[in-house]
């Protein structure tokens, strides 16, 4: 079986008025995850100010048991005993391989659909947000007279995109079809 990494989906709920404390210990915490054995990225989706306060931590190392090593190691376990406090619930976290998270029905307990179907699904997701996520966000960065620069447009759809994927568009689609992804 080839290797597709592994990714951690962790949420944090965090208490009012505790979002400077938790920032700094994101500031502790994210380089003794990018040193650990196998590490390949991580994107952290803040919450939106005075409207959300759970932050999202998506974590990929190469390999599943790479990741389970860092999620059970003691830093990790001392760190988030440090971080407790500011957490309105307990930390939590669901390990995928690839990109499984995108496919987590809850009602298909572990099951994931072959990698074929993910491919056409995630396809048909990001392509239609693709077109229309930039018609949408370069005006607005533009009326906010943020200046033409590709690789900030870039960046600024793609984070749009990721971020409705995760959390609006996969959880909803996949329920929709779920009879066809599942079969």
């Amino acid at each position: 079986m080839e290797n597709q990494g592994a990714s951690v989906v962790i949420t944090h709920h965090i208490l009012d008025g505790k979002e400077q404390q938790y920032e700094k210990w994101l500031d502790e915490i994210v380089p003794i995850t990018k040193n650990s054995n196998g590490f390949i990225d991580l994107q952290i989706v803040r919450p939106i100010p005075h409207l959300t306060f759970v932050y999202t931590v998506i974590i990929r190392f190469d390999t599943i048991e790479n990741l389970k090593i860092w999620m059970e190691s003691d830093d990790r376990k001392m760190l988030i005993k440090k971080a407790n406090p500011f957490f309105r619930k307990n930390d939590k976290y669901q390990i995928k391989s690839g990109l499984d998270f995108l496919f987590n029905a809850e009602n298909e307990g572990n099951k994931i659909p072959v990698r074929w179907k993910q491919f056409l699904v995630t396809w048909s997701a990001i392509y239609p947000l693709s077109l229309v996520i930039p018609l949408l966000a370069l005006p607005f960065l533009r009326f906010l007279q943020i200046p033409a620069y590709h690789y900030f447009d870039a960046l600024v759809n793609s984070g749009f995109i990721v971020f409705l994927m995760v959390f609006a568009v996969m959880p909803n689609y996949t329920k929709l079809i779920k009879k066809w992804l599942y079969k």
